[in-house]
């Protein structure tokens, strides 16, 4: 799928009324297929960012384009269809702590399903061996029919991630996906999504906060400030003087620790749209 926006502005989904804009003015083209890393420190909007693209936040100026559609300028009933092409992944998987894991992972076939398919796969799941693959590849298959509340925080984010795999979305938006893995865990769970995105011919844009991850792993690195675009380029030009800009008096996040999954749970939840039919 492919992605413009054009002086696109858009306030946090939280915002008090009146607030400023979170991302202001964003041009910004992302081609069908492409797989793009967004860095920058806290606040700079990139979780805006992910929810505008997602549908779950209309532009409060400038405009949106997906495949050459303004999204809310079309009937309901079609920004539905577009949305079941899209798949946001949040920090925090929205998993309901007594649900099995093989029914959080068929969840991301939704979009696809019918209304009485829905309802049925919540006790009856379809195609376990679908879902027992996609946990597998972030080696967690395991935990097929565990539930959801016996999981640790990372393995809970892994499985937000699998669902990626098994839902029918042509553009894959993950916010900060790594927040409570351990490095070889986090290099092995970006390693597993970017290939099943290029297998699939998915456009995948991804929030991270880990800058060596990112620059190790996407070939392109988006660094947003204060809600603008600081630079967009290809990995391998993105030095250490640049980076300290981005990230100038956030030095800590450039050099320490992702915040964890607790922490970021300990705050006030933030709304997640789910686009389902």
């Amino acid at each position: 799928m492919k992605i413009e926006l054009n002086a696109a502005s858009a306030r946090h989904p939280a915002a008090r009324p009146g607030a400023a804009p979170a991302i202001r003015g964003l041009e910004l083209q992302v081609a069908a297929g492409e797989h793009v890393a967004v860095i920058g420190p806290s606040g700079a909007g990139k979780t805006t960012l992910l929810q505008l693209l997602a549908c779950a936040l209309p532009p409060g100026a400038g405009g949106l384009q997906l495949d050459g559609q303004s999204p809310w300028q079309l009937p309901r009933a079609e920004l539905q269809r577009l949305r079941g092409r899209l798949f946001l992944a949040p920090q925090v998987p929205p998993l309901p702590p007594r649900q099995r894991v093989v029914t959080a992972v068929l969840a991301g076939r939704l979009p696809a399903m019918g209304t009485w398919q829905s309802l049925r796969s919540l006790f009856y799941p379809a195609d376990i061996p679908a879902a027992f693959e996609a946990l597998d590849r972030f080696d967690l298959a395991d935990k097929l029919f565990e539930r959801v509340d016996r999981l640790s925080g990372g393995e809970r984010q892994r499985v937000g991630l699998a669902r990626a795999l098994l839902s029918p979305a042509s553009l894959w938006l993950i916010d900060e996906p790594l927040s409570a893995l351990d490095p070889t865990r986090a290099s092995q769970a970006i390693d597993t999504l970017l290939t099943a995105a290029r297998e699939r011919g998915a456009t995948l844009v991804a929030t991270l906060h880990q800058v060596d991850v990112a620059l190790a792993h996407f070939p392109r690195i988006v660094g947003l400030r204060d809600g603008a675009i600081a630079f967009d380029l290809p990995a391998a030009q993105v030095g250490r003087e640049r980076l300290a800009a981005l990230y100038a008096q956030h030095e800590h996040e450039l050099t320490g620790p992702a915040p964890s999954l607790e922490d970021v749970a300990s705050v006030a939840p933030q709304p997640v749209v789910m686009h389902c039919r």
